[in-house]
């Protein structure tokens, strides 16, 4: 592990924070702790230093800045820290015991700013120990280390008198006290199955210390780290992760009781180096249920991962078998965790796993969001690495079940996690097609704004990854006229995000002529787009929908040519009225599946479709004013790209509609329905 400290930007950090240099070298020294994923991960790990403020009456007081939680330290601000009076907090060490009501209340009563945010949990560790800058990580080498039966034996003996070793304590007034009575090593502390602490009188010396006693870790590993390791058998041929990832989705899916519909999961797929040495392991079994290697993982990946036999090629029916039956003892096995450690105070939290181990594929991380399938997929993945060095001196042993529990359902932890349920698509998967522009993204824009993950297929790549970028999706480039293209980029899109639950096809041109006229080859070219396009788009997610069992959304963009044809349009209008078609077929050949079958016809909406020229050209055909065209209708108003997105948005919302046309045209008598 390097050492990354620079004089040059630690004065630069001073010079820029503009007012308290203690505070701004423990900001700076955050970064680089917060930078490095061997060392924290995902808002974990804590900082701290005290130093002096003047209060309202002016009067110098001691003050404890420590990192607030669930700040990440590679991005945290001098705003990503607390500021409390430092005497009220170290009087607690006196005490034997400390509720967690009155730690909160003593911490807030400390508080120098009500409007700051929440404190660490770890906040008493930092006053108590009597340094002035305090540093804590989980880094992976101590926790290699450490996790194991005689831990804290070892520890000893690699560390010496560097360090103090504590034995391992709940967060909060427990773990502050144990620090204490451990004493002071001279470089730090370490407490197996959690963490380092390392102090200075300097932001430098106590960074410094961090990374010099990770790298005793790291070199004791090296050395003695050569542990046989037994691989499974795996199939020689797997299925591919795009057709086993809507499997595992859909039984991940939480019933919504009150909607009859689901909540979902979004999946993070990952396959690097340690983790298929981890889910291939002839033991996965023992070393992934023997504990999370840190407690506070818990909150985002749970106790345990949920273990799947090896996908065989060409018998995924096997497989969704054998994966339901293991997810169904997931369930048992976690329902019974919560009743052994529940003191009857708690509710439990849903039973679903929040990473599933796949030997021969990789390993799934699940969030409510693609953002907490990340951490979740992120924190996986140390486990793998952390495990599989452990495993190269001993048997792993992470922390104990009564431990994970007791920071799973500890309050002060559980605040750390975003809520996501406020967003009506969080957790659905959204596909839309030609939404580079137009009317494809002013849909994409809005389903991303209301929580889905989605995807956005357009025949350009480059402007279906800058469509995309706005809001942390997916582009790939897609003609939806070439049904292997469309299959592609569907299964990349449930490689990414583990399935798809709703999609909006939408892309469409628009071919003029008079229909007695016209050429063949015009009309077949207009079908091709604006019928097969469609058909080849629905039927390639339907498949993905009936693997996940959990229903489905189709939407389709039908035009008002689907019901009112307009003048030398026919070329346009004939594909779009089999749209319209083709959209009732699926809502009656699907509706058993739950999948639902929806259509807008909107009218004069500019785009790349409608663009100027075919204003002026249809604005000529019918004998009007641009103005007129665009505005014709009921209301007298012109119609934009998201009040179509907002019809989409509704239909995908209406869990008992489906088989339905929306009209999004400002009221036109002659396209209207019943």
């Amino acid at each position: 592990m390097k050492n990354h400290w620079s004089e040059k930007d630690a004065k630069a950090a001073i010079k820029d924070a503009r007012g308290d240099a203690d505070l701004a070298l423990c900001v700076y020294a955050t970064r680089l702790l917060g930078g490095d994923p061997a060392l924290v991960l995902h808002g974990g790990g804590n900082t701290s230093v005290k130093t002096s403020l003047k209060d309202i009456h002016g009067r110098d007081t001691e003050v404890l800045y420590v990192k607030a939680s669930g700040y990440d330290m590679a991005a945290i601000g001098a705003q990503g820290f607390a500021a409390l009076r430092l005497q009220p907090l170290r009087d607690l060490a006196g005490l034997d015991t400390l509720s967690d009501a009155e730690m909160t209340t003593a911490m807030k009563a400390a508080t120098m700013d009500a409007s700051q945010p929440t404190a660490s949990v770890e906040t008493l560790v930092h006053a108590f120990l009597p340094h002035k800058f305090v540093f804590h990580s989980h880094a992976n080498a101590v926790l290699s280390l450490t996790n194991r039966s005689d831990g804290e034996d070892l520890s000893a003996q690699v560390f010496g008198d560097k360090v103090a070793v504590a034995p391992y304590a709940m967060s909060g007034f427990a773990l502050a006290k144990a620090i204490v009575h451990a004493g002071d090593g001279e470089q730090g502390i370490l407490i197996p199955r959690h963490g380092l602490f390392t102090f200075g009188e300097t932001a430098q010396q106590a960074y410094t210390r961090m990374i010099d006693l990770v790298c005793v870790a790291e070199e004791y590993l090296a050395t003695f780290a050569n542990r046989a390791f037994e691989v499974a058998t795996i199939p020689a041929k797997l299925a591919p992760v795009s057709e086993v990832a809507p499997i595992l989705r859909g039984l991940c899916a939480l019933p919504d009781e009150e909607t009859g519909t689901f909540k979902h999961f979004i999946l993070e797929f990952r396959d690097g180096p340690d983790v298929m040495t981890f889910v291939n392991g002839a033991d996965v079994e023992r070393y992934a249920n023997a504990g999370n290697v840190t407690p506070d993982h818990v909150i985002r990946i749970k106790p345990r991962p949920l273990i799947v036999p090896a996908p065989e090629a060409g018998n995924l029916e096997a497989f969704a078998q054998a994966a339901r039956a293991a997810m169904k003892a997931y369930e048992n096995r976690y329902q019974a965790y919560f009743e052994s450690y529940s003191d009857g105070s708690q509710v439990m939290l849903d039973n679903k796993p929040r990473v599933i181990l796949v030997p021969g594929l990789g390993l799934f991380g699940l969030g409510r969001s693609a953002a907490e399938a990340v951490v979740a997929a992120d924190l996986a993945e140390c486990t793998a690495g952390v495990v599989m060095t452990a495993e190269g001196l001993a048997d792993f042993e992470g922390a104990g079940q009564s431990d994970l529990f007791d920071i799973e359902y500890w309050a002060p932890e559980q605040a750390k996690l975003p809520s996501q349920d406020e967003k009506p698509l969080v957790g659905q998967v959204a596909v839309v097609t030609g939404a580079a522009s137009g009317i494809g993204l002013a849909t994409a824009r809005l389903f991303a704004a209301v929580g889905a993950a989605v995807a956005v297929l357009d025949l350009d790549g480059e402007d279906a990854e800058k469509a995309a970028a706005e809001f942390a999706g997916l582009g790939l480039a897609c003609d939806v006229t070439d049904g292997d293209a469309v299959e592609a980029a569907l299964a990349r899109v449930t490689r990414a995000f583990g399935g798809i639950d709703i999609v909006v096809s939408n892309a469409g041109a628009a071919w003029q002529g008079r229909i007695g006229d016209v050429e063949e080859a015009v009309l077949r070219q207009s079908f091709e787009l604006n019928f097969w396009g469609h058909q080849k788009v629905a039927q390639a997610a339907v498949k993905v929908m009936k693997a996940q069992g959990t229903g489905g959304c189709l939407l389709f963009n039908t035009s008002k040519q689907a019901l009112n044809p307009g003048k030398d349009f026919g070329p346009y209008g004939l594909p779009k009225a089999a749209t319209l078609f083709l959209m009732k077929q699926y809502a009656l050949d699907h509706g058993a599946d739950g999948i639902r079958s929806n259509a807008v016809n909107a009218d004069r909406i500019r785009s790349g479709l409608l663009s100027d020229d075919m204003i002026a050209a249809r604005s000529k055909a019918r004998e009007l004013s641009e103005k007129d065209y665009m505005s014709g209708n009921l209301l007298g108003r012109e119609v934009s790209a998201l009040d179509v997105a907002r019809a989409f948005l509704h239909l995908a919302l209406s869990p008992s509609t489906t088989a339905a046309t929306l009209t999004v045209d400002g009221g036109n008598i002659e396209a209207s329905l019943r």
